[in-house]
């Protein structure tokens, strides 16, 4: 496995497909080295035509065939947006005319060369990210939390103070990019996601496994050695990596893990206690494995233990991700919204004993049917959605209903739950049948909570420990 330079960016005219946030930033980094950028959209909205209409960039919507032909055939190099699907006709023209296709580590990677940290898995990845940068803070380096977030890494890199930059690295920009060697690459996790925009599991695992394709020995690849995709994954040979393992676990398989559990304790890789799972944001097994995995991210890039610790005790967690908003009667009400793959779904309830489970919405292509692994810990299901009826089937045994609206959803759950339930939102799916994203779908299931239980968002909207 050696390490390949930046191979730079020698094209010098780009299509980009989809223009939304990541997009628009790529074309202006493009346009700012005096590359030449045109852009296609299937719907562009009219804010991000506004927008590359300010910056001078053509755009095409909704192209034809013959037109895409001519658009492809006419640059250097094809940039989609990180979501756009594997099976749209882009890429097959794009293979058809020998133009390659990047992403946007690549064009950032042309540009700055400051050391990443980057995070990828299919949950945890934002937490993670978030809380690496909390720790690199807390250890005087400067850093940036980027890209599959509010701010992609092309346009972060015009900032000058960050000495670093921690990157949430979806499978959609990993699988776009044609070499991304990040200092520290760390992969939390791996299930079934995303088959909405991937051909199969199999080239969304792949996707994943390019978090260390291009390291060398001077960089470090740190994995979730209680997972098995991602421990199978592990990289190997003279030019690999340094690994580092994590897991709760003090060993796993007979190997001993690098940052583990002992007893109630975080233990670091030179047996230094970082943190105790009761100063916790959250004592989920879950989000101790994050604070493991980001503890040792954090580490190889340079990280104290001395930042690290502070940043554990005084991390928050972040919203709609297992966030407790409000308690009355004896039953908490919990906002998973942030769950949408059955995998997060899963996590989330195995945290608890009995559950009133608010699941559904719209399927990514993925089995529900998993859910019956933690039917034992669901009290009963109320189901909404695009998908209500696979969740109902999925939990069959299961006492079940459906509901139209997140009204009648909490409703229906206030009604059921008793003292010593908790009712979750983890809804498994996509929001995108009722709403804007998951974020919209959150705040509605606690606006609601609030009004059933009669409280205000003041005293009832709180976080908590699980």
């Amino acid at each position: 496995m050696t390490r390949r330079a930046a191979p730079g960016l020698p094209e010098r005219s780009f299509l980009l497909y989809g223009l939304g946030v990541t997009n628009l930033a790529v074309a202006r980094s493009l346009l700012a080295h005096e590359r030449d950028v045109v852009v296609a959209d299937d719907g562009t909205p009219e804010s991000a035509t506004t927008a590359a209409a300010e910056l001078g960039v053509p755009v095409r919507n909704r192209p034809d065939r013959r037109a895409l032909e001519d658009l492809v055939a006419t640059v250097d190099a094809v940039i989609p947006a990180p979501g756009l699907p594997e099976h749209h006709p882009v890429f097959a023209e794009a293979r058809r005319f020998a133009k390659p296709v990047l992403g946007e580590f690549d064009v950032a990677a042309a540009w700055d060369d400051r050391p990443l940290l980057a995070v990828t898995g299919t949950n945890g990845k934002t937490t993670v990210t978030m809380l690496v940068a909390a720790m690199l803070e807390r250890s005087g380096v400067p850093c940036a939390a980027v890209g599959n977030l509010e701010t992609p890494l092309v346009a972060a890199i015009e900032d000058p103070r960050p000495e670093a930059f921690v990157v949430e690295a979806s499978s959609f920009r990993l699988a776009r990019s044609r070499w991304f060697a990040p200092r520290v690459g760390t992969w939390l996790n791996f299930a079934e996601d995303h088959l909405d925009v991937h051909t199969s599991v199999e080239e969304y695992r792949r996707a994943k496994a390019r978090i260390w394709a291009d390291q060398g020995p001077d960089d470090t690849a740190v994995l979730n050695a209680e997972d098995p995709v991602v421990a199978a994954a592990a990289p190997s040979g003279p030019d690999a990596p340094r690994l580092v393992r994590f897991g709760l676990a003090e060993q796993v398989s007979g190997v001993p893990t690098d940052l583990h559990l002992r007893g109630d304790r975080l233990v670091g890789p030179d047996g230094d206690e970082l943190g105790r799972v009761g100063e916790l944001w959250s004592r989920l097994p879950h989000d101790v494995s994050n604070a493991l995995a980001a503890a040792a991210t954090a580490l190889a890039g340079g990280a104290t233990p001395d930042g690290v610790r502070a940043a554990l005790r005084s991390f928050e967690g972040l919203s709609h991700r297992v966030e407790l908003v409000a308690e009355v009667d004896g039953v908490r009400w919990y906002d998973d919204s942030k769950a949408t793959a059955p995998h997060a779904t899963l996590a989330a309830v195995r945290g608890f004993d009995s559950v009133v489970l608010i699941a559904g919405g719209r399927n990514k292509g993925l089995d529900l049917g998993v859910l019956g692994e933690v039917a034992s810990r669901i009290r009963a299901v109320v189901a909404i959605g695009e998908a209500a009826s696979e969740v109902r089937e999925a939990l069959a045994g299961r006492p079940s209903q459906t509901a139209d609206s997140m009204e009648e959803a909490v409703a229906a759950a206030a009604a059921i739950a008793r003292p010593g339930d908790v009712v979750l939102l983890s809804p498994a799916c996509a929001s995108f049948d009722w709403y804007g994203s998951y974020v919209e779908r959150g705040r509605d299931f606690v606006a609601n909570v609030h009004r059933q239980l009669g409280l205000d968002a003041a005293a009832g909207h709180g976080r908590g420990t699980a």
